[in-house]
């Protein structure tokens, strides 16, 4: 009886565990059992990986093969165990020296023809297999760029089974000359951000953008069609500051999930924009699938921006579903398959006409729509998922006067440098908590900042007497008064500025 050891990684949204595969070859009648909890995927590896060996010059073994995935308890999904299978079948063997291949961490799916075939999520699954003290990786020729952006993992890049044979001391009769798999990539489009300059007037709504960028806020753009709300909201990540080292790798470990990740280029270090349809369905918008579910837009605009344009034309099953990150700041999907955990902590901006005819916006002497078909209209955005919104601007179109005295506006550079600014001022105060930007914290620790500045609470608590703010919006107005304070270099926001948060939050009721 031969036992043969290694590992593998079995990913449950981005979280990754470190998986033992043991493959004992017992002298009976010839068969092959997989256990320890795999799906379909995982079951068909057997076919997948008896061919492989075969397929790479070396004859499979005439004895009862059982590989064991453990802990059982966990389940597995996906193609990434075969090369660990085939490499265990093959220790248990005698075709590959056994000793030390239960620290080497295998991730590759196989072909027939032997060759090792990318995966989705390497990089998280090196991660984890890094910080579970497994730095020794083997992966497929095509992932072995993007293995490599995992620091303290020392990656081996194989293109064949035979190749991986010959790592790790093992003799093949031949080794195939063939090219490496590339990994298919989901086509992504990277529009340029633009530059602010060409926002030319809209006062008000590019200071919403400023405060947005500053301090992480969400923000609500209402307006005619025509007056700038797209490319307004397309500028925002232009603003936003670079993602730090640690952001940076969680935005790309969630876009190599997703498929839409290029390692050519590298760590994702800019705030990623995610603009779905309007006919988007909700396992497009929040992840879904079979099985485990994958990220969806929300999830691959994590530490960037969500920008759903002619919002109330989106599904409400697809908007209510976004009061849970915007809360918690990460997605917990459900599946039969088990739960899947992914970030979320995105700028959710939307735009919205104010009628279905978008001409109600200033005066409305042009709008054909009933009352209630305004209010219906609009009444599509929920009240609790606009609570939830920070800055609710309206954007209106432009006069003859307007139009006349336009002139390009600041550029996207000068903008950025105040944000940063006010960025690291907010970090500086929120030094040692759990918080790095003003749209996180919490209102109990807001209101105790505050407590000595008896008269910008009271106007606040002014406001909720008379209906005009809930108790989340008196929170997220004093959010935005502390961004509007970093944005002028001051320590304690002032009366002015928690007046000009209360009226970009309700447009001047309160």
């Amino acid at each position: 009886m031969g036992l043969g050891t290694t590992a593998a990684v079995a990913l449950s949204g981005l979280q990754g565990n470190v998986v033992e595969v043991q493959a004992q070859l017992a002298a009976s009648v010839p068969g092959f059992t997989l256990v320890g909890l795999p799906d379909a995927a995982l079951s068909e590896s057997r076919d997948r990986v008896r061919a492989a060996v075969l397929s790479s010059g070396l004859s499979w073994p005439n004895r009862k093969v059982t590989v064991n995935l453990s802990p059982a308890s966990l389940r597995k999904s996906g193609s990434g165990f075969d090369l660990a299978i085939a490499v265990a079948v093959l220790a248990g063997d005698g075709r590959v020296p056994a000793a030390g291949l239960e620290q080497v961490v295998h991730v590759g799916e196989l072909g027939l023809d032997g060759r090792v075939q990318p995966v989705r999520g390497v990089l998280p699954a090196v991660a984890a297999a890094v910080e579970a003290g497994c730095t020794r990786i083997v992966v497929a020729a095509g992932d072995a760029d993007e293995a490599r952006l995992v620091p303290g993992a020392e990656v081996f890049g194989v293109a064949t089974l035979a190749e991986a044979v010959l790592l790790h001391g093992g003799r093949v009769d031949r080794l195939p000359d063939v090219d490496p798999v590339l990994p298919a990539r989901a086509a992504v489009r990277r529009r340029p951000a633009g530059d602010l300059a060409d926002v030319a007037g809209q006062t008000e709504a590019r200071l919403a953008l400023e405060v947005a960028a500053a301090g992480g806020h969400h923000l609500l753009l209402v307006g005619p069609p025509g007056t700038g709300k797209t490319m307004l909201a397309s500028r925002l990540p232009g603003i936003l500051p670079d993602l730090t080292e640690s952001e940076a790798l969680e935005v790309t470990a969630v876009h190599s999930v997703a498929g839409t990740f290029d390692p050519g280029e590298g760590l994702l270090t800019r705030p990623p924009f995610e603009d779905p349809h309007h006919t988007a369905t909700p396992a497009a918008v929040v992840g879904g699938g079979s099985g485990l579910p994958r990220p969806g837009a929300v999830s691959r605009a994590h530490r960037g921006v969500l920008f759903l344009d002619e919002a109330p034309e989106f599904r409400p099953s697809v908007l209510e579903t976004l009061r849970q990150p915007l809360e918690q700041g990460e997605l917990v999907l459900h599946r039969t398959g088990g739960a899947a955990r992914f970030p979320a902590r995105f700028q959710l901006v939307l735009a919205a006409n104010p009628c279905p005819c978008g001409k109600a916006g200033d005066k409305g002497l042009e709008c054909t729509c009933t009352p209630l078909a305004r209010r219906r209209y609009f009444g599509r955005l929920s009240g609790p998922l606009l609570d939830r919104v920070d800055l609710q601007i309206q954007v209106r179109a432009a006069t003859r006067a307007d139009r006349v005295l336009l002139e390009r506006g600041e550029p996207t550079a000068s903008v950025a440098a105040r944000v940063a600014a006010a960025r690291a001022a907010g970090r500086a105060r929120l030094a040692g908590t759990p918080w790095s930007a003003n749209a996180e914290v919490p209102g109990p620790w807001l209101r105790e900042r505050l407590r000595g500045e008896g008269e910008l609470l009271r106007r606040v608590e002014s406001a909720i007497d008379r209906g005009t703010l809930s108790l989340r919006g008196a929170d997220r107005v004093l959010r935005v008064a502390w961004t509007l304070a970093d944005l002028a270099g001051r320590g304690v926001p002032t009366r002015l500025q928690v007046e000009q948060a209360i009226t970009m939050r309700t447009g001047g009721v309160a």
